[in-house]
């Protein structure tokens, strides 16, 4: 069997000249960023359903413009547009997906006035983010500029890059090599639960052949990216108990048994000092073969990089590499807390001590079983493991209690790098950038949209186009313009593949 590698260095379109795209993207990107800046304008937190719906309405004109059909479809919540084309009867149909909602602001935390009021910037001497006049755009565009303002990458900026490839296709009298059908989201950072209200009612009017999720950052180097997975994601609380209510440390410390020594002792039994989780099946049915390591060890990597950058002297060894460790599990203690929450620091024993967790699924796990393994490892270690607070009288019978609560939000899901799929789009994407994307088995994060995945039962990548740097759900969030620029060329090469 030839190796992954092996396999694209045969394949003949590795000998086709490479597709020049860049001529016709000079001559539309000031047009694409002024766009742009127009949409990231418009607030678009789902509190505010009038503002969602300007959002919608600006790009539901945009694709009218382009010939397609738009539909605003009822969900539970906000609006859903799809807007789709037919382009040939005979052709297969590619469903794309970009979400329209942004994260929430605090303005105070950015280095501008109005988050959404979106401003161009280059970086000084010293590596300062300083603002320049927009009509630097009807000049030589530096790709080191910046676009800053909330969701100017995540997501407006592929909603723009891939409206502009469809606009340049036309101008240019061609037409993409499959239909398109293309899904607005406009609840992605709250879960999606517009959407998946919808699945029941409108799968026939989201099936097509291929699904391509248009979110997410690109691999470091900036280099074009697909991505053939994401990870799951389950969530439970563990909680141990000490005496009825807090009590004096003075008088009772020595006494009173403190439930967040009780809590520490549980938790560094279910991982060892390298990271690696101990609870009993945690990594079970999980094999990296040799070809899925070859993928794996594809991706630029520097360990001595990674690290400095975290600014952490050594990883955990779940995987020798970053990507290998993102093919396990992982057990996340996310927030620890005690029955006292208000402001300063009290002399007293706590009455319970609560753990939050998260476990990050790979497709070989089920949330809801590891949730089950979590839960067995608790009683194992002498716990009465019980989902509400202990009566009077357990408390009295038991003498180690913890409470465990859990529920599994989206499993995880993995396309084969080697299908047909993701092997004719990274063909165009090697025609177009002379060499191979970055191959991406499965991303550490996690796309509330997975049950619309499983429900089409169709291949899908996830194509991140964006900055790793553009501080995604955080303050002073950008988009480099050199993405934009490749973005779009990503885009005009996948339009063009044959599928």
């Amino acid at each position: 069997m030839k190796t992954f590698l092996a396999l694209l260095l045969s394949l003949p379109f590795l000998t086709i000249a490479q597709t020049n795209y860049d001529t016709q993207i000079n001559e539309v990107l000031s047009k694409t960023l002024k766009q742009h800046r127009e949409l990231v304008s418009i607030p678009n937190l789902p509190a505010d359903p009038d503002l969602m719906l300007k959002n919608i309405s600006w790009v539901q004109e945009k694709y009218k413009a382009l010939g397609f059909k738009t539909s605003l479809l009822e969900s539970s919540t906000l609006t859903i547009l799809l807007a789709e084309k037919v382009y040939d009867p005979e052709y297969k149909t590619v469903l794309f997906y970009v979400h329209i909602d942004g994260q929430p602001i605090n303005p105070m935390t950015w280095n501008q006035e109005d988050p959404f009021t979106p401003v161009l910037k280059e970086q000084d001497a010293a590596g300062n983010w300083q603002a320049i006049d927009w009509s630097k755009l009807d000049g030589n565009i530096n790709d080191e500029w910046r676009i800053f303002g909330r969701a100017a990458a995540d997501d407006k900026a592929p909603i723009t890059i891939f409206l502009t490839a469809l606009e340049v296709l036309q101008q240019q009298n061609k037409t993409p090599k499959f239909n398109v059908k293309i899904i607005f989201d406009p609840e992605e950072e709250y879960g999606s639960s517009a959407l998946l209200s919808t699945l029941a009612t409108y799968k026939a009017r989201y099936a097509a052949d291929y699904f391509v999720v248009m979110d997410g950052p690109a691999h470091d180097s900036n280099k074009p990216t697909l991505t053939f997975g994401c990870r799951g994601i389950a969530t439970c609380a563990i909680t141990t108990y000490g005496a009825r209510l807090p009590q004096h440390s003075g008088h009772y410390g020595n006494y009173a048994p403190n439930p967040v020594f009780r809590l520490t002792h549980l938790l560094s039994s279910m991982k060892d000092e390298d990271g690696r989780v101990l609870v009993d099946g945690f990594y079970e049915g999980i094999k990296i073969t040799p070809e899925a390591a070859e993928v794996l060890s594809s991706v630029p990597y520097s360990k001595a990089q990674f690290n400095a950058a975290l600014g952490i002297h050594s990883a955990e060894k779940v995987g020798d590499t970053y990507q290998k460790a993102l093919q396990f599990p992982s057990l996340n203690i996310r927030q620890i807390g005690t029955s006292w929450t208000g402001e300063g620091l009290k002399t007293v024993v706590p009455e319970y001590a609560v753990a939050n967790i998260d476990v990050r699924l790979v497709p070989e796990t089920d949330g809801d079983s590891q949730l089950e393994k979590i839960k067995k490892h608790i009683k194992d270690e002498g716990y009465y493991v019980i989902d509400r607070d202990p009566t009077e009288e357990e408390r009295l019978t038991y003498a180690k209690i913890a409470k465990f609560t859990g529920k599994t939000s989206v499993n995880a899901f993995r396309t084969p790098t080697d299908s047909e799929f993701g092997k004719n789009i990274r063909g165009r994407l090697v025609e177009a950038f002379g060499e191979n994307p970055v191959t991406i088995r499965i991303m550490g994060g996690t796309v509330p949209i997975v049950p619309l995945i499983n429900t089409l039962d169709i291949p899908t990548v996830i194509l991140p186009m964006v900055n790793m740097d553009n501080n995604q759900h955080n303050p002073n969030e950008n988009i480099r313009v050199g993405n934009i620029r490749q973005g779009i060329k990503i885009c005009l090469a996948l339009l063009e593949t044959e599928f």
